[in-house]
C-alpha cells in the first residue's frame, strides 16, 4: 500500500533524513575551515566528532572513510567558492567587466578570509599535488574548471572587442591566475599590500590585452 503524508513510518524516515542532512552540513561547515588552515590531512573523524559533539560512529556513518570526508569537504568548498565568486561575476554580460568581476571576486574571497586559511584550494592543492589519488584528481578538476571559466570569459571579452583578438585566452588566464595565487600566499606570510598589488597587476595586464596604452610609461 502506498504511504500517505499521514504515514508515521514515512514521517519518521523523513525526519531522520533531514537530521542526517543537517548533521552532514554542519560537519562540512567545520571541515572546510579546518582544512583551509591545516590541510585535508588535518581532518580526522575523531577531531570533528569532538568539535561537533557527536559520536565517531555517527560521523563515520555519514562519510565512511577519511578519503570520503576529504572529497565531501572539497565539494563543499567548491560550492562556497561558486556562490562567492563565480555566480555574482556571471550575472554580468560577457566582456571585460565579467573577467574583472571574476578576478576581483577571487581577491575578495581570499582577502576576506571566506576560509580562515585563505584560498581553500591553494592550501589543499599544495598538499596533494604530488600525491596521486582521488583527492588530487578532485582538486585538479576544480583547478581546470576555474582556469577554463576564466579563459572562456576572456574569449567573451574578445567577442565584444574588449580584449584583442590575437590574445591567447588560455595563456592570459594562466598569467592572471598567477597574480591571484601570489597575493594569497604572501598575505598568509604577513606581507602587507599584496592584494592591492595583485589588483593593479590584473588591471594593467587586462589593459595591455585590450591594447590600452600605459600612460605611466614614457612613449
Amino acid at each position: 500500500m502506498q504511504a500517505t503524508t499521514d504515514d508515521p513510518g514515512r514521517e519518521a524516515t523523513d525526519g531522520r533524513i533531514r537530521r542526517g542532512d543537517r548533521t552532514r552540513r554542519e560537519v562540512l561547515r567545520v571541515a572546510v575551515d579546518v582544512a583551509s588552515v591545516e590541510g585535508l590531512d588535518g581532518l580526522s573523524i575523531g577531531r570533528l566528532a569532538t568539535a561537533l559533539g557527536i559520536s565517531k560512529s555517527g560521523l563515520i556513518g555519514h562519510f565512511g572513510t577519511k578519503e570520503e570526508l576529504q572529497l565531501a569537504t572539497i565539494r563543499a568548498a567548491r560550492a562556497i567558492f561558486a556562490r562567492s565568486v563565480i555566480e555574482p561575476a556571471l550575472r554580468k554580460p560577457p566582456g571585460r567587466a565579467q573577467v574583472q568581476a571574476l578576478l576581483d571576486g577571487w581577491l575578495e574571497y581570499s582577502s576576506d578570509r571566506r576560509f580562515p586559511g585563505g584560498c581553500f584550494f591553494a592550501r589543499a592543492s599544495h598538499e596533494h599535488a604530488a600525491r596521486p589519488g582521488a583527492v588530487r584528481d578532485a582538486l585538479a578538476v576544480v583547478d581546470e574548471e576555474w582556469l577554463g571559466l576564466l579563459a572562456e570569459s576572456i574569449r567573451g571579452a574578445q567577442a565584444v572587442g574588449e580584449v584583442a583578438a590575437d590574445v591567447d585566452a588560455a595563456q592570459l588566464a594562466y598569467e592572471l591566475d598567477a597574480y591571484l595565487d601570489s597575493a594569497n600566499l604572501r598575505s598568509l606570510l604577513g606581507r602587507p599590500g599584496v592584494y592591492e598589488q595583485a589588483a593593479r597587476a590584473v588591471r594593467d595586464r587586462l589593459d595591455a590585452a585590450a591594447g590600452v596604452p600605459d600612460v605611466r610609461r614614457p612613449s
